[in-house]
Protein backbone atom coordinates (compact mmCIF):
# COMPACT_ATOMS: atom_id res chain seq x y z
CA UNK A 1 0.00 0.00 0.00
CA UNK A 2 1.54 3.59 -0.89
CA UNK A 3 -0.90 5.08 1.90
CA UNK A 4 -4.14 5.00 3.62
CA UNK A 5 -7.47 5.24 1.44
CA UNK A 6 -8.97 7.59 4.16
CA UNK A 7 -8.52 11.64 4.50
CA UNK A 8 -8.03 11.55 8.05
CA UNK A 9 -8.80 9.07 11.15
CA UNK A 10 -12.54 9.33 12.94
CA UNK A 11 -14.09 9.88 15.83
CA UNK A 12 -15.06 6.60 17.53
CA UNK A 13 -18.30 7.98 18.75
CA UNK A 14 -19.96 10.65 15.93
CA UNK A 15 -22.56 13.20 17.04
CA UNK A 16 -25.10 10.79 15.21
CA UNK A 17 -24.03 8.12 17.64
CA UNK A 18 -24.70 10.22 20.89
CA UNK A 19 -27.79 12.07 19.66
CA UNK A 20 -29.34 8.53 18.68
CA UNK A 21 -28.44 6.74 21.97
CA UNK A 22 -30.21 9.97 23.58
CA UNK A 23 -33.27 9.79 21.20
CA UNK A 24 -33.19 5.64 22.11
CA UNK A 25 -33.23 6.16 25.76
CA UNK A 26 -36.33 8.86 25.53
CA UNK A 27 -38.43 7.11 23.65
CA UNK A 28 -37.78 3.68 25.58
CA UNK A 29 -38.67 5.40 28.50
CA UNK A 30 -41.54 6.47 27.13
CA UNK A 31 -40.58 10.33 27.30
CA UNK A 32 -41.31 10.65 23.71
CA UNK A 33 -44.57 9.18 23.71
CA UNK A 34 -45.74 6.78 20.92
CA UNK A 35 -47.60 8.52 17.64
CA UNK A 36 -46.34 12.09 19.08
CA UNK A 37 -44.80 13.56 15.97
CA UNK A 38 -41.38 15.77 17.00
CA UNK A 39 -39.98 18.59 14.32
CA UNK A 40 -36.66 17.92 14.15
CA UNK A 41 -34.86 21.29 14.59
CA UNK A 42 -36.37 21.94 17.77
CA UNK A 43 -35.30 18.52 19.23
CA UNK A 44 -31.94 19.56 17.54
CA UNK A 45 -32.10 22.93 19.06
CA UNK A 46 -32.89 20.79 22.55
CA UNK A 47 -29.85 18.25 22.21
CA UNK A 48 -27.49 21.21 21.30
CA UNK A 49 -26.53 19.72 17.94
CA UNK A 50 -26.73 20.52 14.12
CA UNK A 51 -29.84 19.45 12.30
CA UNK A 52 -27.63 17.14 10.49
CA UNK A 53 -26.66 14.31 13.48
CA UNK A 54 -30.86 14.87 14.32
CA UNK A 55 -31.89 13.33 10.90
CA UNK A 56 -28.93 10.57 10.88
CA UNK A 57 -29.97 9.39 14.67
CA UNK A 58 -33.60 9.34 13.23
CA UNK A 59 -32.93 7.28 10.21
CA UNK A 60 -31.19 4.53 12.00
CA UNK A 61 -33.70 4.69 14.77
CA UNK A 62 -36.55 4.40 12.08
CA UNK A 63 -34.69 0.98 10.79
CA UNK A 64 -34.91 -0.17 14.27
CA UNK A 65 -38.99 0.44 14.23
CA UNK A 66 -38.59 2.57 17.02
CA UNK A 67 -40.12 5.90 15.03
CA UNK A 68 -41.76 6.16 11.58
CA UNK A 69 -39.57 6.70 9.06
CA UNK A 70 -39.10 10.64 8.76
CA UNK A 71 -40.37 12.40 5.76
CA UNK A 72 -39.41 16.69 5.84
CA UNK A 73 -38.41 17.91 8.86
CA UNK A 74 -40.43 15.72 11.34
CA UNK A 75 -40.68 12.47 13.15
CA UNK A 76 -43.58 10.47 14.87
CA UNK A 77 -42.70 8.06 17.56
CA UNK A 78 -43.78 4.64 16.15
CA UNK A 79 -47.49 3.40 18.07
CA UNK A 80 -47.12 0.15 20.78
CA UNK A 81 -49.39 -2.32 19.38
CA UNK A 82 -50.28 -5.67 20.91
CA UNK A 83 -49.93 -7.14 17.79
CA UNK A 84 -46.23 -6.41 17.17
CA UNK A 85 -45.37 -7.34 20.37
CA UNK A 86 -46.50 -10.94 19.63
CA UNK A 87 -44.30 -10.56 16.25
CA UNK A 88 -40.89 -9.23 18.22
CA UNK A 89 -41.12 -12.28 20.87
CA UNK A 90 -41.98 -15.38 17.89
CA UNK A 91 -38.80 -13.88 16.64
CA UNK A 92 -36.71 -13.88 20.11
CA UNK A 93 -38.28 -17.69 20.50
CA UNK A 94 -36.28 -18.48 17.13
CA UNK A 95 -33.22 -17.55 17.63
CA UNK A 96 -33.09 -17.08 21.53
CA UNK A 97 -33.93 -20.67 22.46
CA UNK A 98 -31.58 -22.14 19.75
CA UNK A 99 -28.46 -20.04 20.69
CA UNK A 100 -29.23 -21.23 24.18
CA UNK A 101 -28.86 -24.61 23.16
CA UNK A 102 -25.30 -23.90 22.31
CA UNK A 103 -24.03 -21.62 23.93
CA UNK A 104 -24.68 -23.02 27.47
CA UNK A 105 -21.28 -25.74 26.08
CA UNK A 106 -19.44 -22.69 25.94
CA UNK A 107 -20.39 -21.18 29.16
CA UNK A 108 -17.85 -22.18 32.04
CA UNK A 109 -19.26 -22.06 36.26
CA UNK A 110 -17.23 -19.24 36.26
CA UNK A 111 -18.70 -17.00 33.47
CA UNK A 112 -21.79 -17.92 35.02
CA UNK A 113 -20.96 -16.86 38.79
CA UNK A 114 -19.94 -13.29 36.84
CA UNK A 115 -23.76 -13.31 35.18
CA UNK A 116 -25.05 -14.34 38.56
CA UNK A 117 -23.27 -10.89 40.56
CA UNK A 118 -25.45 -9.37 37.77
CA UNK A 119 -28.56 -10.28 38.51
CA UNK A 120 -27.74 -9.07 42.28
CA UNK A 121 -26.42 -5.73 40.85
CA UNK A 122 -30.01 -5.76 39.11
CA UNK A 123 -31.75 -5.79 41.86
CA UNK A 124 -30.17 -2.57 43.60
CA UNK A 125 -32.87 -0.17 44.77
CA UNK A 126 -30.68 2.69 44.08
CA UNK A 127 -30.17 1.32 40.29
CA UNK A 128 -32.59 3.99 37.54
CA UNK A 129 -34.45 2.00 35.10
CA UNK A 130 -32.31 2.42 32.25
CA UNK A 131 -29.45 1.03 34.44
CA UNK A 132 -31.54 -1.64 35.39
CA UNK A 133 -32.46 -2.84 31.70
CA UNK A 134 -29.13 -2.54 30.39
CA UNK A 135 -27.83 -4.93 33.26
CA UNK A 136 -30.64 -7.14 31.77
CA UNK A 137 -30.07 -7.55 28.41
CA UNK A 138 -26.30 -7.89 29.61
CA UNK A 139 -27.40 -10.86 31.43
CA UNK A 140 -29.13 -12.60 27.96
CA UNK A 141 -26.06 -11.48 26.36
CA UNK A 142 -23.53 -12.72 28.76
CA UNK A 143 -25.77 -16.18 27.98
CA UNK A 144 -25.93 -16.01 24.63
CA UNK A 145 -23.17 -14.51 23.03
CA UNK A 146 -20.67 -17.75 23.09
CA UNK A 147 -22.38 -19.64 20.34
CA UNK A 148 -24.32 -15.70 18.58
CA UNK A 149 -22.78 -14.20 15.34
CA UNK A 150 -22.35 -10.99 14.36
CA UNK A 151 -25.99 -10.54 12.69
CA UNK A 152 -27.28 -12.47 15.78
CA UNK A 153 -26.15 -9.65 18.11
CA UNK A 154 -27.82 -7.00 15.77
CA UNK A 155 -31.03 -8.39 15.49
CA UNK A 156 -31.53 -9.58 19.08
CA UNK A 157 -30.32 -6.17 20.27
CA UNK A 158 -32.64 -4.93 17.88
CA UNK A 159 -35.49 -7.07 19.64
CA UNK A 160 -34.34 -6.37 23.36
CA UNK A 161 -34.91 -2.71 22.50
CA UNK A 162 -38.18 -3.02 21.20
CA UNK A 163 -39.26 -5.38 24.25
CA UNK A 164 -37.84 -3.60 26.35
CA UNK A 165 -40.62 -0.41 25.11
CA UNK A 166 -43.67 -2.32 25.79
CA UNK A 167 -41.82 -3.76 29.58
CA UNK A 168 -41.96 -0.15 30.54
CA UNK A 169 -44.83 1.82 29.38
CA UNK A 170 -47.13 0.55 31.90
CA UNK A 171 -44.71 -0.81 34.56
CA UNK A 172 -45.57 0.85 37.17
CA UNK A 173 -48.68 0.44 36.93
CA UNK A 174 -48.51 -3.63 37.63
CA UNK A 175 -48.09 -5.20 41.22
CA UNK A 176 -44.73 -5.41 42.24
CA UNK A 177 -44.86 -8.56 43.78
CA UNK A 178 -46.24 -10.40 41.06
CA UNK A 179 -43.38 -9.15 39.15
CA UNK A 180 -40.48 -11.42 40.46
CA UNK A 181 -37.41 -10.18 38.25
CA UNK A 182 -34.60 -12.00 40.11
CA UNK A 183 -36.22 -15.52 40.25
CA UNK A 184 -36.40 -15.45 36.09
CA UNK A 185 -33.33 -14.17 36.14
CA UNK A 186 -31.97 -17.42 38.21
CA UNK A 187 -33.93 -19.42 36.41
CA UNK A 188 -32.18 -19.05 33.02
CA UNK A 189 -28.71 -19.38 34.97
CA UNK A 190 -29.70 -22.27 36.65
CA UNK A 191 -30.97 -23.97 32.80
CA UNK A 192 -27.20 -23.39 32.17
CA UNK A 193 -25.93 -24.73 35.16
CA UNK A 194 -27.68 -27.84 34.16
CA UNK A 195 -25.41 -28.96 31.69
CA UNK A 196 -27.69 -30.34 28.93
CA UNK A 197 -28.93 -28.70 25.59
CA UNK A 198 -32.55 -28.90 26.58
CA UNK A 199 -32.39 -27.79 29.99
CA UNK A 200 -30.99 -24.23 28.62
CA UNK A 201 -33.34 -24.49 25.48
CA UNK A 202 -36.10 -24.52 27.90
CA UNK A 203 -34.96 -21.92 30.42
CA UNK A 204 -34.21 -19.28 27.22
CA UNK A 205 -37.89 -20.03 26.40
CA UNK A 206 -39.70 -19.75 29.41
CA UNK A 207 -37.92 -16.50 29.79
CA UNK A 208 -38.95 -15.37 26.01
CA UNK A 209 -42.52 -16.19 27.76
CA UNK A 210 -42.08 -14.34 30.78
CA UNK A 211 -40.97 -11.11 29.12
CA UNK A 212 -43.78 -11.24 26.74
CA UNK A 213 -46.56 -11.91 29.45
CA UNK A 214 -45.46 -9.04 31.51
CA UNK A 215 -45.17 -6.80 28.75
CA UNK A 216 -48.40 -7.34 27.56
CA UNK A 217 -49.57 -6.69 31.11
CA UNK A 218 -47.67 -3.51 30.52
CA UNK A 219 -49.47 -2.71 27.96
CA UNK A 220 -52.67 -3.42 28.78
CA UNK A 221 -51.96 -0.84 32.43
CA UNK A 222 -50.76 1.71 30.27
CA UNK A 223 -53.78 1.63 27.63
CA UNK A 224 -56.28 1.70 30.55
CA UNK A 225 -54.57 4.95 32.01
CA UNK A 226 -53.99 6.54 28.68
CA UNK A 227 -56.42 4.86 25.91
CA UNK A 228 -54.00 6.97 23.47
CA UNK A 229 -50.41 5.26 24.70
CA UNK A 230 -51.21 2.45 22.13
CA UNK A 231 -53.93 0.07 20.55
CA UNK A 232 -55.88 -1.98 23.44
CA UNK A 233 -55.17 -5.31 23.13
CA UNK A 234 -56.47 -7.61 21.03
Amino acid sequence: MTGSAFASPVEAVSAADRVTLEIRRAILAGRMRPGQEYALRPMAAELGVSFIPVREALRALAAEGLLMTPRGRSATIAPLDSEDLRGICRLRRRIEPDLAAKAWALTTPADLDVLEARIALARDPRNRPDECYDLHWSLLLGLLSPAATGWDLRMLQMLWRATERYLRVGFDLLDPIAIDFATARYDLVAGYRAKDPKAARDAMLRHVDWNEGIAHRSLAAASSANPETGSAQR
